[in-house]
């Protein structure tokens, strides 16, 4: 079949090679489409895929957060990749999504306060504005009262008399910012330190393998970007693979962060 063939404006199809419209030429347009009308149902239907979808691109970001390090371990893993509830702690009133504010508890998402702002961080929080905390022989105390801590882990490792028992001002170590080290005279009282208003004290639940308020202080309540909501891809680091085991951790996906 040859290509098509414009005639005085309409496109045409011509079976077999050119001759006279006289010789029996057969020129056969192509059908012009027609637009049925859309029934009620199904446009409710597609407009209402569009608010759920637009819902859940305002409640949560999907972004390229990496665990890098074991600091968060068990709860999270070096590899896990978040998905990540930005509402939760925005503190804008939301007509679908109420935030539920930062409690004590949650992990957080935040920027870097200390060394680079681009950088985002990952913690537990310990102690909310007003608290008082103490922290000796490897057990928490808020406001006087031991915290119950199922999700943290306390791997062997080399002895710290500043971070197993903090805040102690007469042991200095190597990974304290020298700022926070000023700033805590001001704010220990009788072997407690009370955080501000507008800050947060926060953990990583791998505690001896994590620098996190104990070496460079308070998190501000500006820097927390949203919570984690469940690990949506997991990947194994390099030297795990070459053992013969998967790229990813495919059981831990859609693992829910608690």
């Amino acid at each position: 079949m040859s290509d098509p063939t414009v005639i005085h404006g309409a496109e045409v199809q011509v079976d077999g090679p050119p001759r006279p419209f006289g010789s029996g030429t057969v020129i056969r347009e192509r059908p012009i489409p027609h637009h049925h009308p859309v029934g009620v149902l199904p446009a409710i239907q597609s407009l209402m895929v569009v608010l759920v979808v637009s819902l859940f691109l305002m409640t949560f970001t999907v972004q390229p957060i990496r665990i890098p390090s074991a600091s968060m371990e068990p709860t999270l893993l070096v590899g896990d990749f978040l998905l990540l509830d930005r509402q939760a702690v925005s503190g804008d009133d939301d007509l679908w999504m109420p935030p539920t504010g930062v409690s004590r508890g949650d992990v957080v998402v935040f920027h870097d306060p200390v060394d680079d702002p681009s950088v985002h961080l990952v913690k537990r929080v310990i102690g909310l504005p007003g608290d008082r905390i103490r922290l000796r022989d490897n057990v928490v105390y808020v406001n006087g009262r031991l915290l119950k801590e199922t999700y943290a882990v306390y791997r062997p490792s080399a002895p710290d008399g500043y971070r197993d028992d903090f805040p102690n001002l007469a042991t200095m170590d190597a990974r304290v910012d020298p700022a926070w080290w000023i700033r805590l005279r001001n704010l220990v009282r009788d072997g407690e330190l009370t955080v501000p208003a507008g800050d947060y004290f926060v953990l990583g639940d791998n505690r001896n393998e994590s620098d996190d308020s104990r070496y460079w202080g308070f998190v501000p309540r500006s820097y927390i970007v949203g919570e984690p909501v469940l690990v949506y891809f997991s990947w194994r680091e390099p030297e795990v693979r070459s053992g013969g085991k998967s790229f990813a951790r495919w059981e831990r996906t859609f693992h829910v962060v608690r």
